[in-house]
C-alpha cells in the first residue's frame, strides 16, 4: 500500500494505491467513510488491477482540503488523480455516496471515464420531497451521522462504538480496524459535517444520471436490516446483481469484496 498526494483545488489530496502493475481504477467511497474502506477489495484483487481511492475531499487525510464541496468537487478531483497518474482515460468504482461522485465524473468528464461500476449507490434514493438535510441524513446514515458530534477518548473507544452497529460487529476484520483507525483525529470523526451535508444534499437533489452502469448491491443495509439501501423493485430492469448474505458495508469491506473485485476486473478486461 502507498501513500499519494495529489496537488488538488485548494491543497493537496490524500490517496491510496494498490498494486503496482495492471490497469489502474480509480474508486470513491462512501460519504463517512475514507479510503481505507476499499482495503478487503484491493487484497481480493490480488495485484489483478492497480486500485486507487483518495480520501475525499473533507475526510480523514482530506479532511485539511477546503469547500466547496458535493459531487461535482470530487468529481474534479478524480480527475486531478487522473491527471497525476497520467491517465487520460480511466475507470471509476463507487460505493455508497462514492457512486454518486463516479456517475457526475462520468456526466462532466465522458472522454475521461472509459467505465464505471456502482456499489450499493448511485440510484437515486428515495426521499420526500422537501426534506431537511440533516433529517435526510439521520434517516439515511443514522448512527454514522451522530458518530460526527460525538467525542471519544481513544481509538479504541472510538472502535467500540463501531462494533455496537449489527452490521459491523459481528462481522470485524482486520481491514475494518485500519478503516476506523484512518477516520479517528484523536478525539473523534475526521469528518467534516459542512462536506457531508453538501455531498448530502446534491445527492438527494442532483444525483447525475445512472443509467447503463452495472450495479452490485447488498440485501441488507446499514443495520444489518432487511431491506437494505435498494429493494428489488428499485434496480428492476437494470443490470444489477444482488451479491447475497451482505450488507451495505459488508458487500465492500467483508464477504462481498471478493465479488467487487472480479468486477472491477471486469471494468478493465
Amino acid at each position: 500500500m502507498e501513500e499519494i498526494d495529489v496537488p488538488v483545488a485548494g491543497g493537496s489530496l490524500r490517496a491510496v494505491s494498490w498494486g503496482d502493475s495492471g490497469p489502474t481504477v480509480l474508486v470513491a467511497h462512501g460519504i463517512t467513510a475514507n479510503a481505507l474502506s476499499w482495503a478487503r477489495v484491493a487484497g481480493a484483487l490480488a495485484g489483478r488491477v492497480r486500485l486507487v481511492a483518495p480520501d475525499l475531499r473533507g475526510r480523514a487525510r482530506s479532511a485539511g482540503l477546503p469547500g466547496p464541496y458535493g459531487m461535482a468537487a470530487h468529481a474534479a478531483d478524480l480527475m486531478a488523480v487522473a491527471d497525476h497518474l497520467g491517465l487520460s482515460r480511466v475507470a471509476l468504482a463507487g460505493h455508497s455516496m462514492g457512486a454518486f461522485v463516479v456517475t457526475e465524473a462520468a456526466a462532466r468528464y465522458p472522454s475521461r471515464v472509459s467505465s464505471v461500476l456502482l456499489v450499493d449507490g448511485g440510484l437515486p434514493l428515495p426521499v420526500p420531497a422537501g426534506i431537511d438535510v440533516d433529517d435526510a441524513l439521520h434517516a439515511i446514515i443514522g448512527p454514522a451521522m451522530t458518530r460526527l458530534s460525538m467525542t471519544f477518548d481513544s481509538v479504541d473507544a472510538y472502535s467500540g462504538y463501531f462494533r455496537q452497529n449489527p452490521a459491523l460487529g459481528r462481522y470485524w476484520t482486520p481491514e475494518m480496524s485500519a478503516y476506523v483507525a484512518r477516520d479517528f483525529t484523536g478525539s473523534g470523526s475526521s469528518c467534516l459535517l459542512e462536506a457531508v451535508r453538501a455531498d448530502t444534499r446534491d445527492m438527494l437533489t442532483a444525483a447525475a444520471p445512472a443509467d447503463g452502469f452495472p450495479l452490485l448491491w447488498a440485501p441488507r443495509g446499514l443495520q444489518d436490516e432487511d431491506p437494505g439501501m435498494y429493494a428489488a423493485s428499485d434496480v428492476a430492469g437494470r443490470d444489477a446483481e444482488l451479491v447475497p448474505d451482505v450488507n451495505h458495508y459488508t458487500l465492500l469491506l467483508g464477504a462481498g469484496a471478493g465479488r467487487v473485485a472480479d468486477r472491477i476486473v471486469d471494468l478493465v478486461t
